[in-house]
């Protein structure tokens, strides 16, 4: 037999259900219905995306990832060779010494870089935020169950203790009249 939201409310948050936020209000309706509060926060995250923004996580991940350096470190390699190639060849290298061309890709790639990783550590952040509001919502729950099982558990003590004082003044009243009818003879 569940208890209505509000009871449950008053007697274990000690507030009155319309004082709890919104939050806290579902996770009290959830253990007064007998429902289950833990879900996927990634997959309903995940669902949420735009082709954009999973098409940034990944550019975010490559770019931040040793395949990504090792690629850059290649290029840069290749860039310089070629350079070397063509001066000794021709003479006259496509990006001479100070690689000013060079300096203006990476520099590009850099401008272009920094916001694809400044929004997914943005939606990163956000997701964060969903995690640990779907913590604090299963820590809730977990918590208002111990406190109705300490309340059951409470309740069974005492009818326990009832059942036992009650036990003990009929051995009592049964001792009394043996020891009164032994007195007698």
């Amino acid at each position: 037999m569940s208890r209505p939201p509000q009871e449950i409310a008053a007697a274990m948050l000690r507030r009155s259900f319309e004082e709890l936020s919104e939050l806290e209000r579902g996770v009290v309706g959830r253990v007064a219905d007998r429902r289950h509060v833990s879900r996927n926060v990634n997959h309903e995250f995940e669902g949420q995306l735009t082709v954009g923004q999973r098409l940034a996580d990944r550019m975010a991940a490559f770019g931040g990832s040793w395949v990504f350096i090792g690629c850059a470190f290649a290029a840069l390699f290749v860039w310089l060779g070629l350079n070397a190639v063509i001066l000794k060849r021709v003479g006259k290298p496509f990006d001479p010494f100070p690689f000013i061309l060079l300096n203006l890709v990476l520099s590009c790639l850099a401008a272009l870089q920094a916001p694809v990783i400044m929004m997914s550590q943005n939606r990163q952040g956000v997701k964060d935020r969903m995690a640990a509001e779907h913590d604090y919502e299963v820590n809730l729950k977990a918590e208002l169950e111990v406190m109705g099982l300490h309340e059951k558990l409470d309740g069974l003590r005492e009818q326990q203790w009832a059942e036992l004082i009650e036990l003990q003044r009929r051995q009592l009243a049964l001792l009394e009249r043996i020891v009164g009818e032994r007195g007698g003879r």
